[in-house]
């Protein structure tokens, strides 16, 4: 398979039939190469050609001011920074934004609002200084999230109460969910170094990404179904990520109440998990699994 053959984004049949929401942002519709080829050389002293994730910075500006910038594999660049803005809580209502126009030369996506701004996340850069880089573990709006989930939960009450449903899944969809990833990690089988999300309605893909990051992976599901209009009360999130508490909280704010992970979870990304009633599936792989959370919701 050569590079140019290889996609980072893959959507299923339902995913490919859906029309964009009234009133969705103008969006460019950037593309980037995928690999990149290099020589390594292995432990018997050989010379091998191996291919590489192409990772690229893209800084994020709002209205002409830098917000913050991330690392990307670039597979849909558009729907990552929408997803980015939403999940760091900038925008809530895509009527919000005029357009994304991503221009890889300058590495730069810039959004414009309908009203001229948008505000500024959490420890987001100021005017004329140098926007903030984004790790595993930073530019979110963590504190104000939990104490949310906290009110909540001491009221009876779950995160984003509206939209976060019980959600059962069958062992045989589930199965079926960790089969279908096995066929959609083009990037992964060809060189390694990205992590997967994926979106399901049971058994059903709807769309899949590769990047970096398992953070750009969910931020870039989130701007697909802002732009989509998709509920994310039936939905099922699949990542080859951590479960972290960071993880669990954005599948929440998107009304996603079951996530599965080749990966393991986190003590906090598991108290998350029960005081929000989710379906916490993790270390699952081939017909393996452990389930944190919800295991009376598996059926079958």
């Amino acid at each position: 398979m050569q590079p140019d053959d290889i996609s980072a984004l893959v959507l299923g049949p339902a995913g490919r039939a859906l029309t964009l929401v009234p009133g969705a942002p103008r969006l460019s519709a950037a593309s980037a190469a995928p690999l990149r080829e290099i020589a390594a050389v292995d432990e018997q002293g050989a010379t091998r050609a191996l291919q590489l994730p192409i990772e690229r910075p893209l800084t994020i500006t709002v209205d002409g001011r830098p917000v913050v910038t991330l690392m990307t594999r670039g597979a849909a660049p558009e729907w990552l920074v929408l997803g980015y803005l939403r999940n760091q809580r900038l925008i809530d209502d895509l009527a919000a934004i005029r357009s994304v126009e991503v221009d890889w030369t300058l590495g730069v996506a810039n959004v414009t609002s309908r009203a001229g701004s948008l505000g500024e996340p959490s420890g987001a850069a100021t005017q004329g200084s140098d926007p903030a880089p984004l790790g595993c573990g930073l530019g979110t709006v963590f504190g104000e999230v939990m104490r949310q989930v906290d009110t909540r939960a001491d009221a009876g009450m779950t995160f984003a109460a509206a939209r976060l449903q019980s959600q059962s899944i069958s062992r045989a969809e589930l199965l079926a969910v960790l089969e279908s990833m096995r066929q959609h990690d083009a990037i992964h089988q060809a060189a390694g170094s990205v992590h997967s999300c994926a979106l399901f309605q049971g058994d059903a893909l709807w769309a899949a990404v590769e990047d970096v990051s398992r953070h750009n992976g969910i931020d870039t599901l989130t701007g697909f179904m802002q732009l989509h209009g998709v509920d994310g009360a039936d939905k099922i999130l699949f990542t080859t990520g951590r479960l972290t508490g960071e993880m669990v909280m954005k599948a929440a704010h998107n009304g996603i109440p079951v996530m599965i992970s080749r990966n393991g979870t986190t003590a906090l990304g598991y108290e998350l998990a029960v005081k929000l009633g989710m379906t916490l599936i993790g270390r699952a792989a081939n017909r393996r699994y452990l389930c944190y959370v919800g295991a009376e919701r598996i059926a079958g």
